[in-house]
């Protein structure tokens, strides 16, 4: 997370339902970490050469410019009303909604928005900008979803690479600010099968996988607790597929976060499946934590 004095939580809004539960969820994690809030609207119209003005005929306060700004102010309000006395700025800034939040980003402390915007087709469809901004941003990304739980923990998976190291790290800060239990999540499966069609597997000794899974969890939280030692920890090494354990411990969580690689690596161009698929699937909001490059 940008570290800098003074950097702000940014929230993207569109005007659509989900970009207020962001916001709300915005105020609160900008008011747990003592930072302002930053509302902003990427106002695509102008790149279209679009009138931005009201037509002569229609009533004064009409045309997009007016309505752009309308519902800044309805998101600015929204968050005064979640955390008062909170320090809420709105902005409109020209350019399509993903770019403008990536532009944020390098001195953003968090990126906040909806799973999906106005252009959202059913609740399982994540919008495209969530998919960008948490693909390309340079700082963590918080995506609204799911059911608010406010007791229960803070989830991350984890296994074993730099990338779930720092997802450890930002899970923690997370599970301190909030005064929650850090729960981390190290799903496996048998090792890959091999020989004629793929069918086969290696041999294995489930108790000696079991054991090295337990070695990778038990590494990925090395030192946190020297680091972070008011964050109660508790952890699992699950025999499953990753999303679908995470998915699963999502449901109990205030807060699940995961990793993606940074841009140094080809990998890191597009969101990892596990990141995908946790988007798509968490039945709570999903932070998306990018690796050191």
């Amino acid at each position: 997370m940008n570290s800098a004095n003074g950097a702000a939580v940014v929230v993207g809004v569109d005007g659509s339902e989900a970009a207020l539960t962001a916001v709300r969820l915005a105020a609160q994690e900008a008011a747990r970490r003592q930072r302002p809030l930053r509302v902003v609207h990427g106002f695509i119209w102008p790149l279209l050469r679009v009138p931005l003005s009201p037509s002569a005929e229609g009533p004064p306060g009409g045309g997009l410019r007016h309505q752009a700004e309308e519902l800044v102010g309805t998101a600015v309000a929204e968050a005064e009303a979640a955390a008062p006395g909170l320090r809420v700025s709105g902005e409109i800034i020209d350019g399509e909604a993903a770019a403008v939040l990536l532009g944020e980003s390098p001195t953003a402390a968090l990126i906040v928005l909806g799973d999906r915007g106005l252009g959202g087709f059913a609740a399982l469809v994540v919008g495209s900008v969530a998919i960008q901004v948490a693909s390309y941003a340079d700082c963590p990304v918080l995506v609204a979803r799911g059911t608010p739980r406010p007791a229960g923990p803070v989830v991350v998976g984890v296994d074993g690479s730099t990338l779930s190291r720092a997802a450890v790290e930002f899970a923690a800060e997370e599970a301190a600010v909030r005064g929650a239990r850090l729960h981390a999540v190290h799903a496996y499966t048998h090792p890959a099968s091999t020989g004629p069609g793929d069918m086969q597997p290696l041999v294995y000794e489930e108790s000696q996988l079991r054991g090295e899974e337990d070695r990778v969890l038990a590494e990925s939280l090395s030192g946190l607790a020297e680091r972070r030692p008011e964050v109660p920890v508790t952890r699992a090494a699950v025999h499953g597929r990753p999303v679908t354990a995470l998915a699963e411990a999502s449901r109990e969580a205030q807060l699940l976060v995961v990793g993606r690689r940074g841009r140094g690596e080809l990998t890191g161009l597009l969101l990892g499946s596990v990141s995908q698929g946790v988007l798509h699937r968490a039945d709570c909001p999903v932070a998306v934590v990018r690796a050191a490059d």
